[in-house]
């Protein structure tokens, strides 16, 4: 049968966008996850393994790029997009079968009547999904139209917002979110020092209630309200992870503070 050029024109199209760095073991199964994409848009931070051979095996639009936060260089990402729609997707993540056909379904049903949609993010981990302990479902604004959406935040929590009303699709991503423990503390690291030097450029001060109050709090939310402590040991696991994470930024923040105020001693 041949194609109805009046249904092509009408079908939303979609641009999908993936940054990345040295994610050799991910990028393929996450582009494949993409293929229905009319477009895939790859923004690599000049990777030295096999990120980008792999990349150009599922797309043509590979870009290299230097690093420049999270932000600015999803900011980029989409201002490449050149479709109606942009999905962002992590290395991490795979659009599943039944998230592509909701997807498809409220695009076309929708008619343009939402600037973006937030999905769920379900976390595999630990040899299981996890649907508690505060991972779940983690809605984000993921699909949005490409002339509707701006980048704020600031990283490593950035954040699209769009002109226009919202709506939540119910399919989540799966978000493939640490290899094993070893990774899972060198990301808390690396973030951790990425959220308080933020902290300190808005001119947080730190307060020792901080570093005090907001782990326990979190490690409650996480164990006892969000049901953690039904994963057994993982769920403690998690939640002492989720603590450690607030804490160390507000160590961090601390240190920043100690260093700055050294520096002025010595100059005096």
């Amino acid at each position: 049968m041949a194609d109805n050029p009046t249904i092509a024109r009408a079908r939303p199209t979609i641009s999908a966008i993936v940054v990345c760095f040295n994610e050799q073991n991910n990028i393929g199964d996450c582009l494949a996850s993409l293929g229905w994409c009319d477009e895939i848009v790859v923004v690599d931070s000049f990777s030295t393994d096999r990120t980008v051979e792999i990349s150009r095996q599922y797309t043509d639009r590979v870009i290299q790029r230097p690093w420049a936060g999270y932000r600015d260089q999803k900011a980029f990402a989409h201002s490449q997009a050149t479709k109606d729609w942009v999905i962002l997707v992590d290395s991490d993540e795979r659009v599943t079968d039944e998230l592509r056909e909701e997807i498809q379904r409220a695009l076309t049903a929708d008619s343009g009547r939402y600037a973006g949609y937030e999905l769920p993010r379900l976390v595999y981990y630990l040899k299981r999904w996890w649907r508690r302990g505060g991972w779940y479902p983690d809605y984000d604004i993921r699909l949005f139209h490409r002339d509707q959406a701006t980048w704020g935040g600031s990283d490593p929590h950035e954040k699209i917002i769009v002109d226009g009303p919202v709506r939540r699709l119910r399919h989540p991503l799966h978000h493939f979110s640490y290899r094993n423990i070893d990774d899972h503390m060198q990301r808390i690291n690396r973030f951790t020092t990425i959220s308080s030097g933020e902290l300190r450029r808005e001119r947080q001060p730190f307060r020792l209630s901080d570093a005090l109050l907001r782990p326990a709090v979190r490690f409650f939310r996480s164990y006892i309200i969000k049901r953690g402590f039904m994963e057994g040991f993982a769920g403690f696991y998690v939640a002492v992870a989720a603590a450690v994470y607030v804490f160390l930024k507000y160590a961090k923040l601390w240190e920043i503070e100690l260093e700055e105020n050294d520096e002025v001693e010595r100059k005096r």
